[in-house]
């Protein structure tokens, strides 16, 4: 018990340090050198980015992290640059230096309005990212982001997609979140959409039984109602 206790938490530290690694936008020194393209979705410069596009310039070029400009315009929560450069051609599926897309990068933000633009224009919410090869479904879960959640499910985003951690959207929610509103709500719309409450983590451990060594007795609940038993 000792070991896999261990294991555990060395698991969770590692997927905290990475998604919240995810949300890292350029720096300030980064954007400062930005030209082009990326300067004028760093601030957001619809004007600026159409006088460029009109030149046909290279739409997906990559800074040295790997970020296109829709990356960049991702991060700073410019939808109307993300719709300017997604016109002009722009991929809304290229992963960056650390395997994130756009769709990952707003939802770890838990910028709904970003993502809403994003899905909106043909982003897909299925796509496997990050080191652990996750999705942005387990992130927004993980960080208890219901709003963005919802928008997911509906996007078709794979409800019982298992990392490399053996973890799906739903075990994260509860191994780590807080128990808190958030992480209910998430755990709830994600129960509603019809993921599985019996896929275990890499030790054996239902959901239900995650949820019961935390001590998350509305979450238990939750489970109960839906039909967990173990």
């Amino acid at each position: 018990m000792k070991h896999k206790n261990l294991a555990l938490a060395l698991a969770m530290a590692l997927a905290c340090a990475t998604t919240a690694h995810a949300q890292v936008p350029p720096t300030a020194a980064e954007t400062a050198a930005y030209q082009g393209l990326h300067a004028a979705a760093a601030r957001g410069d619809v004007s600026a980015l159409n006088r460029l596009l009109a030149t046909r310039p290279d739409v997906n070029a990559r800074d040295a992290y790997g970020r296109t400009p829709l990356h960049v315009a991702t991060h700073a929560r410019h939808g109307e640059a993300v719709r300017a450069l997604a016109k002009a051609g722009a991929n809304l599926d290229l992963l960056e230096s650390d395997r994130y897309d756009a769709v990952t990068i707003a939802a770890v933000a838990d910028d709904e309005a970003t993502l809403r633009v994003l899905l909106q224009l043909g982003a897909s919410a299925k796509q496997v990212t990050s080191r652990y090869d996750g999705t942005a479904l387990i992130a927004a879960a993980h960080l208890g982001h219901d709003g963005v959640v919802r928008q997911l499910i509906a996007a078709g985003a794979p409800l019982d997609h298992v990392n490399n951690l053996h973890w799906t959207a739903l075990i994260e929610s509860i191994v780590l979140g807080n128990g808190g509103p958030r992480h209910q709500a998430t755990l709830q719309a994600l129960l509603q959409a019809g993921a599985s409450h019996a896929l275990t983590d890499r030790q054996g451990n239902t959901p239900l039984q995650l949820a019961r060594q935390r001590g998350y007795a509305e979450m238990v609940r939750m489970l109960e109602t839906a039909g967990a038993r173990r």
